[in-house]
């Protein structure tokens, strides 16, 4: 029933559910090494590699005639180190940065294998286009007997490719850990960063060939990227990010199947869009909300921030102002010109703030002037006090010259609460007034 609510009315779990799972299994063997990418800043290894091993891949089929899975690993191994080898060579005798030489490694070992895989087409059974673009749709047509069910071969292949993954990373956690971070301290320590370094390499050469056939190149690509920097967005931990990378792919491959079959439906078609491509797209959706919504470092949280901290400190300047005009001419009534002219402040945070401190209790509206009320009173009281303490701190403690000092006090004026208060008025022996000959305001909660 709730599948029909998506306007997927065909799903069958004997077909569907197939191909899900080779999507599960390439996300995850993906993802479990992605993570050691992302973190070494080689996210463009993955990329390349899989490019790159292209011309192993069509040495295998030229040289065997066959799509057998052992010549094709062995093939892409061997150029996967290669292209590890050529890039490390080209950036040491080059004196590049590592970005251009995979570049020119991966683009001149991509051509070559595209070259080699147009000639070999015409000998062997190779579609250049399910190498790029994968068939998943065609997983549960593929089909063997194991234990008595009927299993398709590709979700054989990348479970096994996904354990090797899995296995890998549980037994040399520390190891990659270690290399990942600090490859000097890595080989000092016994751990050799430059073994950990190919072992990797290889290890995503594999996974890239498996995937090839099943779900093409193009989502193993992704799958080596977005779902690890997704979760690097959203912790510091790497045992949770390996963890959050893992349940984002497998969301992405749950997501990208389900889109593939209902998001042309909603818009009338018949026909059913790439499921590699859909889950290449999950990928990216939920990247982008992320780095959107992600407490820590997403793009509309952190602008939401930033407004809720200036016109914080917009209010507190408003009620800083309307307690000094009240001690110059005991009237703390202002209008919002008068306002806006000693804040400096867009008329529209102005406003906002104005009608935040009203709704607070700290403003009273008159007419168009704007007082101060007993509560407003007592929060301006608190930060005149720790400006003008700062201040007396500045001079005495310092040794700052008088005319220095404002900026830097109406800047921690923000920031400095009664606990601070208290340490800056025993630092500078409770002075009375500051530097300035202005009467420092007694503390509220001490008279209270």
């Amino acid at each position: 029933m709730e599948l029909e609510l998506l306007g997927i009315s065909t799903w069958r779990w004997d077909f569907d559910g197939w191909i899900v799972a080779a999507g599960i299994l390439c996300a995850v063997a993906a993802a479990l090494l992605g993570n050691f990418l992302v973190l070494r800043r080689m996210s463009m290894l993955g990329d390349a590699i899989s490019h790159a091993v292209l011309p192993g891949l069509a040495a295998a089929f030229i040289y065997t005639s066959s799509r057998n899975s052992l010549p094709m690993f062995l093939g892409a191994a061997a150029v996967g180190i290669l292209t590890a080898f050529f890039t490390e060579w080209i950036r040491g005798v080059g004196k590049v940065d590592e970005g251009a030489s995979m570049g020119v490694v991966f683009t001149s070992l991509f051509a070559l294998g595209l070259v080699m895989i147009v000639q070999a087409a015409d000998h062997v059974d190779l579609d250049p286009d399910c190498v790029l673009y994968g068939s998943p749709e065609y997983t549960p047509m593929n089909t063997v007997f194991l234990a008595g069910w009927e299993v398709p071969i590709s979700v054989i292949t990348l479970g096994i490719v996904a354990t090797v993954n899995a296995a890998f990373v549980i037994f040399f956690y520390k190891e990659l850990k270690f290399s990942s971070f600090d490859p000097s301290l890595s080989t000092t320590t016994g751990f050799s960063a430059t073994l950990m370094h190919y072992m990797l390499v290889v290890l995503v050469a594999v996974t890239a060939v498996a995937s090839f056939e099943s779900v093409g190149n193009i989502l193993v690509v992704a799958m080596f990227v977005v779902p690890p920097a997704t979760a690097y967005l959203l912790t510091d931990r790497l045992a949770v990010m390996i963890l959050l990378s893992l349940v984002l792919a497998c969301v992405s491959a749950v997501l990208g199947h389900l889109g593939a079959i209902a998001v042309p439906r909603w818009f009338g078609f018949a026909s059913s869009l790439p499921t590699a491509g859909m889950m290449a797209v999950s990928t990216g959706l939920i990247f982008s909300l992320t780095v959107a919504f992600s407490p820590k470092q997403g793009v509309l949280v952190k602008f939401v921030r930033r407004r809720i901290l200036a016109w914080s400190t917009l209010a507190d300047d408003i009620v800083g102002v309307l307690y000094r005009r009240e001690e110059r001419s005991k009237d703390s009534r202002a209008t919002r010109e008068i306002l806006r002219s000693l804040l400096l402040a867009d008329a529209f945070s102005l406003r906002m703030v104005l009608r935040w401190l009203r709704f607070r209790g700290e403003l009273i509206r008159h007419g168009e002037r704007y007082e101060l009320t007993q509560q407003g009173r007592a929060r301006a009281q608190d930060l005149v006090r720790s400006h003008r303490l700062w201040e007396q701190y500045l001079v005495s403690q310092a040794g700052l010259d008088e005319d220095r000092i404002h900026d830097k006090a109406e800047k921690w004026e923000h920031v400095t609460d009664l606990e601070l208060r208290r340490r800056l008025r025993d630092e500078t022996n409770a002075p009375r007034i500051d530097p300035h000959g202005t009467p420092i305001p007694d503390e509220r909660a001490e008279a209270e």
